[in-house]
């Protein structure tokens, strides 16, 4: 009874995780492209080949997690995912060791864990995987049922794969960001002034008798007179500068859009009745097909501010262009491009702009 528990358990992990990133399968192969990236594993000729190789990554989970569950080939299932798992820990001990990405994406934007709490995660199922491997040695076959079970198997993957299809095709089915519809900015960015991120210095000074070297942040190093200590010398190419307090985390702190001389107009965007934009995350690679169709229907909105912001200067024709960070426009939306449309900085809508053109 206990090992039946733990087994479906462990899958309906598995399966919760493959899920959230099944309905975001573009936000994870942003993800993988951070690993391939050269800052990371240096693979970058795998770049573009994140957005299958996530959709295969994605798959594999569900499937193995729903094995799992309805016991289908169980000694074969636990083997695969143990080798997963193995997998799985070796990248988040790599993040959070090398500190070169900050979140895994294990259960997409739904959840966010540390590199350490990923790697502790992974940990802890390997374990139970081990677990269930034992409890299970003399007892691989499979249950009763055996119709109904495939026939769950085979109904739940179509639905996975319609929402990574749907996701691919349009944008997520749940909009698990910071940037979903209903989400107003300008009370966001409020909340973030009340309570912003908190960093202290951390200075590493060593004992010239002992050798032992002690960290102090920048109050106790006054306040406690570590700098008029003279058997302690200090660690300049050591000093560190570390968050103490989150405050109050949103993606919407990047949300900055700029002119070309750097000016930031935000603010601007943010107070006006409506503003209509459309977003590129990657001009050169853009679908450019529609684009003088779209803009035209955003003109069509006569008392609407309206602006083209992408990474790089003047990549939108008949608009005013603006610039924002790469990286921050495709926590906005996933489509390339797409549209934006913001009242009293309010998010009432986004889509493609092939969903624009539709409505």
């Amino acid at each position: 009874m206990l090992k039946n528990i733990l087994r479906i358990f462990v899958g309906l992990i598995f399966i919760a995780s493959g899920f959230v990133k099944s309905i975001d399968v573009i936000g994870f192969s942003f993800k993988m492209e951070e690993y391939f990236s050269a800052s990371v594993f240096n693979m970058p000729f795998l770049e573009k080949s994140a957005l299958p190789l996530s959709i295969f990554m994605v798959l594999l989970e569900l499937i193995l997690g729903l094995m799992l569950v309805l016991k289908i080939k169980l000694k074969w299932t636990l083997n695969l995912l143990i080798l997963l798992c193995i997998f799985f820990a070796f990248l988040t001990f790599y993040s959070a060791y090398f500190k070169v990405v900050t979140d895994c994406g294990c259960f997409g934007d739904a959840i966010k864990f540390t590199p350490w709490q990923s790697f502790g995660k992974d940990l802890i199922f390997l374990v139970l995987l081990f677990i269930l491997y034992y409890l299970y040695r003399k007892d691989y076959s499979d249950s009763s049922s055996k119709i109904l079970r495939y026939s769950v198997f085979v109904i739940l993957i179509l639905d996975f794969l319609f929402n990574i299809y749907y996701g691919i095709k349009h944008e997520p089915l749940i909009d698990f960001r910071d940037y979903k519809i209903g989400t107003d900015i300008k009370a966001e960015q409020l909340k973030i002034e009340a309570n912003p991120s908190e960093f202290k210095t951390f200075y590493s000074l060593k004992n010239k008798k002992t050798g032992e070297i002690i960290k102090v942040n920048q109050d106790d190093y006054i306040s406690k007179n570590y700098w008029q200590d003279k058997n302690l010398e200090l660690q300049s190419d050591k000093t560190t500068s570390e968050m103490v307090n989150p405050g109050y985390t949103s993606e919407i702190s990047k949300f900055k859009i700029e002119d070309e001389r750097g000016n930031v107009f935000t603010d601007e965007i943010i107070m006006v009745s409506k503003a209509i934009l459309i977003f590129s995350y990657d001009p050169s690679n853009m679908d450019k097909k529609n684009i003088t169709t779209a803009i035209e229907k955003m003109k069509s909105n006569k008392d609407a501010l309206l602006l083209g912001v992408s990474n790089a200067p003047n990549t939108f024709f008949g608009i005013n262009n603006a610039m924002m960070d790469g990286t921050a426009i495709k926590t906005i939306a996933r489509s390339n491009p797409f549209i934006l449309t913001l009242q009293n900085g309010k998010i009432i809508a986004k889509s493609s702009m092939e969903d624009y053109l539709k409505k």
